[in-house]
């Protein structure tokens, strides 16, 4: 197989997306910094909050809500489409996210907000939406550009969390964020490229290559098993799939048994120190029924002592894992042409 190693990755990386993953313990620090010097005025709003955005710049709100974990005292919730729940109300806080500033349903949704009166705040790099923002004087937030909108997750997650706090929705965590910045530093030493070729997402990519993977959280792995699958989906060019126990010892479970008949699928299940025994144990009993028809399967843990570190744990192991999977596949972990052509199709008129 490939060799791992940073030469080799870089040989095929045409936009350096291992390099903006291993920045991201410097990414956290700098994200912090950008929310506080956009000054915004914290007000309390007793609807919550909603993370309207789609993609990579989701995913931001999805893991500051597992971060908060039980700290959260207000909703915290999704938008991912072309308008906001029904309910929205002017007590709501709505945070546009849009690493472009160009996304239609972004951009949709930040009309919504502001035909429905609730308190809007945007985070993006620039593009119609940081325009629209700055023309109706609300606040933006402005993260830099040059990533891809996947690889820009440490500033959309703090984004997210600081605008939580902002709007009542959950603690102040900017002490954990550091705290975090320090861990991940750590482990990207010890899981990056060069590590050796014995480090646990190399083994893991190794063990994986030519099977079609389906990743499981439970509680606050959840979204991470959907970003793990995400990143797969764009980083190594392949299909993947996530799902989340319990609900998938309801159903998902059964259609394993045939999995075998069809073609190589692995199952890899997201743990948490933190999670409540009755998942930990079903994590162990869902995989030995896996198992026997399944290419392999696995158990990852996350690490630290915060959620806030052990989400970023995960969400590092699992963008690495993509990286070290492209390059098996012989593919740039940065390029995905067909969300770009499928963006160029819609504008066209129909």
């Amino acid at each position: 197989m490939s060799a791992l190693d940073r030469a080799s990755i870089d040989a095929l990386d045409s936009g350096h997306m291992l390099t903006d993953i291993l920045g991201m313990p410097e990414q956290l620090g700098d994200a912090l910094w950008r929310v506080e010097s956009a000054a915004i005025e914290p007000i309390e709003t007793p609807g919550g909050l909603i993370v309207a955005g789609m993609g990579g710049s989701a995913m931001g709100g999805a893991l500051a809500r597992a971060a908060l974990a039980d700290q959260a005292s207000r909703p915290i919730l999704p938008a991912t489409g072309y308008g906001l729940p029904s309910w929205i109300a002017p007590d709501t806080t709505v945070l546009c996210a849009s690493y472009s500033g160009n996304t239609e349903e972004t951009l949709a949704c930040y009309e919504s907000a502001g035909a429905l009166g609730a308190r809007r705040i945007v985070v993006t790099s620039g593009g119609t939406l940081a325009e629209q923002a700055r023309a109706d004087s609300v606040p933006v937030i402005p993260i830099p550009g040059g990533f891809e909108p996947r690889a820009a997750i440490a500033y959309l997650l703090v984004s997210a969390l600081e605008v939580a706090a902002l709007c009542g929705a959950g603690p102040r965590l900017a002490a954990e964020i550091d705290v975090t910045a320090s861990h991940l530093e750590a482990l990207v030493a010890q899981w990056g490229p060069d590590g050796g070729d014995d480090v646990e997402p190399k083994l893991l990519a190794r063990r994986l290559h030519g099977s079609v993977p389906v990743i499981a959280g439970a509680g606050l792995t959840t979204p991470i098993a959907y970003r793990w699958k995400t990143q797969i989906n764009e980083n190594a060019s392949m299909p993947a799939f996530s799902g989340e126990i319990p609900e998938l010892d309801h159903n998902e479970i059964a259609g394993w048994m045939g999995a075998d008949s069809l073609g190589p699928f692995s199952a890899i299940f997201l743990d948490d120190c933190d999670s409540h025994p009755r998942l930990r144990r079903r994590i162990e009993l869902t995989e030995s029924f896996v198992a026997p028809h399944a290419h392999c399967t696995g158990i990852v843990g996350s690490r630290g002592e915060s959620a806030l570190e052990r989400v970023c744990s995960l969400v590092l192991f699992g963008d690495l894992l993509s990286c070290y999977m492209a390059a098996l596949n012989g593919v740039d972990p940065t390029a995905a042409p067909p969300l770009e052509e499928l963006k160029q199709q819609l504008a066209v008129p129909d």
